[in-house]
Parts: structure tokens; C-alpha cells; sequence
């Protein structure tokens, strides 16, 4: 299974990145603190405000996913559960409670997505709108939207949205969970449930979402699930002063 993620085409932006996201360490001796703007444009330049395809991978879309979830990112590679080399290394000295104000950030920026992808033909696409909506008892897999919202678009304040992503992305993030290279806090629900996918199911959920419109209102949902069907990790949030 291909596996989409920062590649060393990129790794020549390490250096210029880790030196604008270290600013605030010795923000103190200077007169003038950059904005919060300038401070995170590499991270902007990498992934752009719709992900950014390249010749041999995909850099995702990090603007208007929730905090939390930003969040959550940045501690798992600077924990080594998530693994990519540049990202590892740039966020390897930040404090957390830094790396939540860089997740902030983004998390307030709303863009336009992507349009949708051309419909996957049946039954692939019946398998993936059923993994989606209605999950598959039998094996244990609930629905994607009882946790990632009726609209798909995410929920507050830890869950992603799923709308916008390439087909490709998708299938390599439940390929890494499914093969370990990708972990979450303990519980970590997304790798008990891609182990459960079975023979073309990846293939097809990926498919079934990658081809979904977004919906007019983009925003996760505000509210969190009122009764989730599993119990997921999460890092705790640094506190505020």
C-alpha cells in the first residue's frame, strides 16, 4: 500500500522551518515578537491552505481541523508515535504549550476546499457509503460519521474531518495504523478499527469519502458526540494562563 507522507524532497525546509517555529524561545530578549503569522508560515508553505499534492505524496490540510486535534499531532511526533522525519525534528524542542498555540492558530483559519473527487464505481462505492454511514456491525467497525460528524467535517474538540482528503491519503493513514507506524494516545480507536477493515473495505471508504461535496457549512460540528461508540486517547491540553 502506498504510503503518503513528507518525503526527503522536503527535507531541505527542516532548518528554515525549526529556525521560525524556535522564535518564541528567545522572544524574550527581543524588542519585537513576530506575529503569530509569521511564525508559522513555513508550516503554511508546507502544507498549503487546501494540502498541497506532490509528484510523490501529500502534505494535508491543517487549516480549520480542531485544535485538540492539531494538537494532538504535534505531541504524537514529538512523542515518535507518529513518525516523519521533518516533523519529528521541528517540533522535537517546542513546549506544548507552544505547539497548542500553533494549533490554535490554524485551527481559526478557514479556506476553501478542494472540489470532490468523481464518484467510485459500485459496489465499491455501496461498501465505502455503508463503512461511512452505517459501519459494519458484525466486524465491529462503527460509522464514520458517529464519530467524525454527520457533516464529516470534524468535531470539537479532538475529531478531524474527512472531507476535502485525496482518496490516497486516506487509504495510506488506515494502511499506517493497520501496519503500525502510526499510533495514537492509548486508546488508540483508529488502529483497533483499521484492523478490522478487511479485503477492499480501505479501499473503498477512502473512495466513497474522497468523492463526498463539502457541505456549505465546513466548520466541525461545535458540539461534542454525545455517545461515541468507543473510547478514544487523547494528550492532555497544557494549561492556559
Amino acid at each position: 500500500m502506498t504510503r503518503y507522507a513528507y518525503t526527503p524532497r522536503t527535507a531541505g525546509y527542516v532548518a528554515i522551518i525549526a529556525l521560525v517555529l524556535l522564535l518564541p524561545l528567545g522572544a524574550a530578549a527581543e524588542p519585537a515578537r513576530p506575529s503569530m503569522k509569521d511564525r508559522v508560515a513555513a508550516c503554511s508553505a508546507c502544507h498549503g491552505p487546501q494540502g498541497i499534492e506532490l509528484e510523490d505524496g501529500y502534505v494535508p490540510r491543517i487549516h480549520g481541523k480542531p485544535a485538540g486535534y492539531l494538537y494532538n499531532q504535534l505531541v504524537n511526533y514529538q512523542d515518535y508515535r507518529r513518525r516523519n522525519t521533518s516533523m519529528n525534528h521541528m517540533v522535537a524542542h517546542l513546549s506544548h504549550a507552544y505547539l497548542f498555540e500553533i494549533a490554535q492558530y490554524f485551527a481559526d483559519q478557514h479556506t476553501p476546499y478542494p472540489p470532490a473527487a468523481a464518484a467510485p464505481p459500485e459496489p465499491l462505492a455501496e461498501r465505502g457509503r455503508q463503512l461511512a454511514r452505517k459501519g459494519d456491525k458484525a466486524a465491529g467497525i462503527p460509522a464514520c460519521d458517529a464519530c467524525h460528524g454527520e457533516r464529516l467535517t470534524g468535531v470539537q474538540p479532538n475529531t478531524p474531518g474527512l472531507v476535502g482528503l485525496p482518496r490516497q491519503y486516506i487509504m495510506a493513514q488506515l494502511g499506517a495504523w493497520q501496519v503500525g507506524t502510526r499510533h495514537a494516545a492509548a486508546p488508540d480507536c483508529m488502529a483497533d478499527i483499521a484492523s478490522r477493515l478487511k479485503g477492499r473495505d480501505v479501499e473503498a471508504v477512502a473512495a466513497w469519502l474522497a468523492a463526498q461535496p463539502t457541505p456549505a457549512d465546513t466548520r466541525p460540528a461545535a458540539e461534542p458526540i454525545d455517545a461515541p461508540p468507543m473510547t478514544c486517547g487523547s494528550v492532555p491540553q497544557p494549561a492556559t494562563p
